[in-house]
């Protein structure tokens, strides 16, 4: 029986891009194409099969332990980055500002969707959305570069708002305009979820 339940959500791809080197700069570079692979993108920092464990596995792994790599990827939705760009008070948030990889338009409450969920393109490439992505200072100097005093609003204003990370479970090539279709896991919500996380 089939675990995954394919529904009638779908968003466009609007927006691709990849940080080749974080050293140099945490921006994005835009990408007509993007080609997935089990490790990710080739040219993303990011990419991988395995990633030293950072602060927001702390809890299970010591900093720096070799563990697979479940966020390749980083999605946001045009959604809720014009809700982030009015909160920060720009015209429009630039993808490339926070280090995004994918901008997709059409799926509400983007950032919410259950883990485990998958985004698959009509040719098949498969995203598997591991969790919400946190929010953290580092887009504040790049934002502030073009949008000066903005940078420092951008953590807060993307609590609930940053988006997912994610992995590739079926590689292809994803284009601009391209079509994703939301799979989500056919199960309830645990219903000890509130007592586990007080």
């Amino acid at each position: 029986m089939p675990a995954l339940k394919p529904t009638d959500f779908t968003a466009t791809i609007t927006w691709l891009g990849h940080v080749s080197d974080r050293e140099a700069s945490l921006a994005s570079q835009p990408l007509d194409e993007m080609e997935l692979t089990f490790a990710g993108v080739a040219t993303e920092i990011h990419g991988g099969l395995t990633r030293p464990s950072c602060s927001r596995v702390v809890s299970q792994h010591p900093k720096g332990t070799e563990i697979a790599n479940v966020r390749q990827l980083t999605i946001l939705s045009a959604e809720e980055l014009a809700q982030v760009a009015e909160k920060i008070g720009v015209d429009a948030f630039n993808p490339a500002w926070a280090g995004i990889s994918i901008v997709i338009e059409g799926i509400p409450d983007f950032s919410h969707v259950p883990p485990s969920s998958r985004l698959q393109a009509e040719s098949g490439a498969t995203i598997v959305i591991d969790m919400e992505n946190r929010p953290c200072h580092l887009p504040a100097k790049v934002i502030d570069q073009d949008a000066p005093g903005a940078g420092g609003k951008f953590k807060t204003a993307a609590s609930g708002r940053r988006g997912v990370t994610a992995w590739v479970e079926r590689p292809g090539t994803l284009k601009v305009g391209d079509t994703l279709r939301l799979h989500i896991p056919d199960q309830p919500v645990w219903q000890h979820l509130d007592a586990a996380r007080s």
